[in-house]
């Protein structure tokens, strides 16, 4: 009766001890963010460009195709899903540990002790003959969690499992800005390799005009071979676009999931995602962004670590008991009058531990408190890709207005130039050829006008967190 006493006063002090709170509650850290975005107006709607589905945000049929093809094939998304496995099991172990463990141990023993042992033991005779021992024993132990530590490791688990899924949308979402991204970008070299071709013809027959022209004594023969160099500078763009088309279409190959190869798709002009650029408040980048997310996620998961780690300094609790049946020289009768238990409890108060409590439970803050600045640096790297994402997209609207009228005056002084030139021999040369290339670089600059516009507003997607919502 006495030793039933001592075990519950054993067990019961440490629970009621428990009161005092060891472990510590979660409360998400106050992060400064602007009322709104630099560049965006002042707004309290809550609707964000980051709430369309990827499908309804893009038009294009081939780049639906490409980005579907990329989340089922992509090799980085892969690997981010096979993270989610990892933390999937570590958490289900962590669940798991609040259970005793059991071990079942069937066991067999031959032994025959010698005349010097049973002389030490105080046995009579001179020899025993040979034993067989048979037995089949069942052990458990379990640790009672006092102090929260079992708890907080797996509040830690269920954050990092959490975290591995929060890193999986956040490749997702990279995964489909890169591929829009670079799909018009292919777009854009299209065109600009389209351009130049039609320039190079145009220039092949200016270098026709301008020897006819020499033969009526109009213009001289350093006229023409400046009209040859020309169509020459023009001509020397084609194998550098080509270059990088194909460049582009390994690059889309590879995010893919493929070996590099030709990429089917549409043409820039029937490009157009400019849909409404609603950004919400910096305030939704908590609930949107999965990289933000991860960063809260991992910070919980150091916050429960740390609680774990004080848990170190307090007695430890363990039951444990084996029971079993064991018989000597047959198996006859072995559930027989053969059965014996043991059960035990125990307290364990770290005293000296050569310093590891102290060690774990510094390193555990300096971790968690990385984290928190890992956090807030997150944060505030969000609102600058929105606010940069914004002015890409203004000044991307802003430079197409202005080079259509840029455009307009080039073809009109190309025009005229070369109208001069039938007209008078005195014109000079220079301002025709002059006029031509400044016609071409504004041209193929018009198309990167219009590319940065469309990557401006991938970028703006992505950056507000878009693109893994279904």
């Amino acid at each position: 009766m006495k030793n039933r006493f001592y075990i519950a006063l054993i067990i019961g002090m440490p629970v009621l001890a428990a009161g005092c709170k060891i472990t510590q509650k979660y409360g998400q850290p106050d992060i400064q963010t602007p009322a709104t975005y630099r560049g965006a107006a002042t707004t309290t709607d809550t609707s964000t460009l980051a709430d369309i589905r990827w499908q309804e945000l893009f038009s294009d049929p081939q780049l639906r195709s490409l980005i579907q093809q990329g989340l089922d094939s992509n090799l980085d998304l892969k690997i981010a899903v096979a993270r989610m496995k990892v933390a999937a099991a570590n958490l289900r172990q962590s669940k798991d540990a609040f259970w005793p463990t059991l071990t079942v141990t069937p066991g067999y023993t031959h032994a025959k002790p010698s005349p010097a042992q049973l002389q030490a033991q105080g046995i009579p005779g001179a020899s025993i003959p040979a034993y067989d021992q048979y037995s089949l024993l069942g052990s458990s132990a379990w640790e009672v969690d006092i102090w929260g530590k079992l708890r907080s490791t797996k509040r830690s688990a269920a954050a990092q499992f959490l975290q591995s899924d929060a890193y999986r949308r956040a490749v997702q979402t990279q995964l489909i800005a890169n591929i829009a991204n670079n799909y018009y970008s292919l777009l854009a070299l299209d065109a600009q390799l389209k351009i130049t071709e039609q320039t190079v013809e145009i220039r092949k027959n200016d270098v026709e005009t301008i020897k006819a022209l020499k033969e009526a004594a109009t213009l001289t023969g350093a006229d023409v071979v400046n009209s040859e160099a020309n169509r020459y500078a023009a001509q020397v763009l084609i194998p550098d676009i080509k270059r990088d088309i194909r460049e582009i279409e390994n690059t889309l190959s590879v995010l893919l999931g493929l070996a590099p190869d030709s990429i089917r798709r549409g043409v820039l002009e029937a490009q157009d995602i400019n849909k409404y650029l609603n950004t919400g408040v910096p305030l939704h980048l908590l609930s949107n962004r999965p990289d933000v997310q991860q960063a809260e996620y991992a910070l919980i998961s150091n916050f429960e670590l740390t609680n774990a780690a004080r848990t170190y300094f307090y007695p430890q609790l363990n039951i444990s008991g084996t029971a079993g049946f064991a018989t000597v020289n047959t198996l006859k009768g072995f559930f027989d009058g053969t059965f014996y238990w043991n059960i035990a409890a125990g307290l364990a108060q770290p005293i000296f531990n050569k310093g590891l409590n102290r060690q774990r439970l510094r390193v555990a803050e300096a971790q968690q408190e990385e984290s928190l600045y890992n956090f807030k640096a997150v944060m505030l790297d969000a609102t600058k890709e929105v606010s940069d994402a914004l002015f890409s997209y203004s000044t991307a609207s802003e430079k197409m207005a202005l080079r259509y009228n840029q455009l307009e005056a080039l073809k009109k002084a190309v025009e005229f130039n070369k109208e001069l030139l039938n007209y008078s021999s005195k014109t000079n040369y220079t301002d025709v050829l002059t006029a031509e290339q400044n016609l071409l670089t504004a041209q193929l600059n018009g198309i990167n006008d219009k590319l940065q516009q469309l990557q401006a507003v991938v970028t703006l997607y992505r950056a507000l967190g878009g693109g893994w919502k279904q």
